[in-house]
């Protein structure tokens, strides 16, 4: 049977990782306790600022999220069930705005729609009539042909404006979910010792 021995760098990327780790973890507990020391509400933002770590930090990592859930539970903070109304209307904003983007695409695509199929009749129009029309009624429909391209040109921009809105509103719902079944889990599963 043969043993891998682990490459020395990646060993040692490992512990720095472990050390860093274990660092923001005590910055963590230290802002904890000045935080109740100072009688300041104790929240997952005001530890992250506290701590100099990321809310991602508090929330990804189980330690971090347990001390951090353990010392508003312990300080009698009741504020899940407001964070829990709070997302639900941030859900229903992101939401709201998710269905905006939507019907303002509809609209896009519904207006490029036309103008392309008014395009399309005025130039079957310009070679049906080419021969009987004068240089100047010739050169009034080339730039009403070119403002309507142009504007085909700025929907189609807008579409794709309003693709990457709706693109972002649908990451963000889909964010504020896991965050409303984060809240919902530990709204079911206290912590231990209550």
């Amino acid at each position: 049977m043969t043993t891998t021995v682990p490459d020395p760098r990646t060993a040692a990327a490992l512990a720095a990782r472990r050390r860093g780790t274990d660092a923001a973890l005590g910055r963590v507990r230290d802002a904890i306790t000045r935080l109740r020391r100072e009688k300041i509400q104790v929240s997952v933002a005001a530890v992250a600022r506290r701590a100099n770590v990321s809310r991602t930090f508090l929330y990804d990592h189980p330690e971090a999220r347990a001390a951090v859930a353990t010392a508003m539970a312990e300080a009698g903070e009741r504020r899940t069930q407001s964070l829990a109304d709070k997302d639900e209307q941030r859900e229903a904003t992101w939401r709201e705005r998710a269905l905006n983007a939507e019907d303002a695409l509809k609209a896009a695509h519904t207006e490029i729609l036309t103008q392309r199929t008014r395009i399309s009749e005025l130039l079957g129009q310009v070679r049906d009539l080419e021969a009987e029309w004068t240089q100047e009624a010739i050169q009034r429909i080339t730039t009403e042909n070119t403002t309507l391209k142009q504007r085909v040109r700025q929907l189609t921009t807008d579409k794709r404006t309003l693709e990457e809105r709706l693109k972002a509103a649908r990451s963000n719902l889909r964010f504020h979910d896991r965050r409303v079944a984060d809240l919902e889990a530990q709204l079911l599963d206290p912590p231990a010792g209550k």
